[in-house]
């Protein structure tokens, strides 16, 4: 029994510290002056700069959310000139999407952004850089157990 309250406590500890690093994360970019996407554009991006086009299907079961959702984030995206929407190089019927220059522009300038934020953050920390290293090695590897869990990435 004492295992197991032991193990409660911890993944209680653990939930908490990742909600507060989640919350510290996106106050450390501070005001958004400056960025110029929304947070579902800044993420989708990110997601389709690292590969192949993708349809709408497949960006939904990568974020695990409703095809519908996912399509009014990209029309809007569409709209913004930040994607393109692209045939199936295999010939499919689905139409594929891409980001365009001007969205890896403004994806990169946001980044930017953010990677200040975190900077600020690892210096408020007082963190080494070997202490930064070792919490980036853990993190991969948490994300890399969790896209095993969940499925493709």
């Amino acid at each position: 029994m004492k295992e197991s309250s032991e193990q409660e406590r911890r993944l209680g500890d653990l939930e908490r510290e990742l909600t507060l690093l989640s919350r510290h994360f996106i106050a450390s970019r501070g005001p958004r002056i400056g960025q110029s996407l929304d947070r579902s554009a800044y993420v989708l991006l990110t997601r389709l700069e690292t590969g192949e086009p993708l349809t709408l299907k497949e960006l939904a079961h990568t974020f695990q959310a409703d095809v519908s959702t996912i399509n009014r984030q990209v029309s809007a995206m569409l709209r913004q000139g930040l994607v393109e929407r692209i045939p199936d190089p295999a010939g499919g019927v689905a139409r594929r999407f891409r980001p365009t220059p001007s969205g890896l522009e403004r994806l990169e300038a946001d980044r930017a952004i953010s990677r200040a934020g975190a900077a600020r953050l690892i210096e408020a920390a007082g963190w080494t850089e070997e202490k930064t290293q070792q919490f980036l090695t853990l993190m991969v590897e948490f994300n890399h157990g969790i896209e095993q869990l969940e499925g493709p990435a």
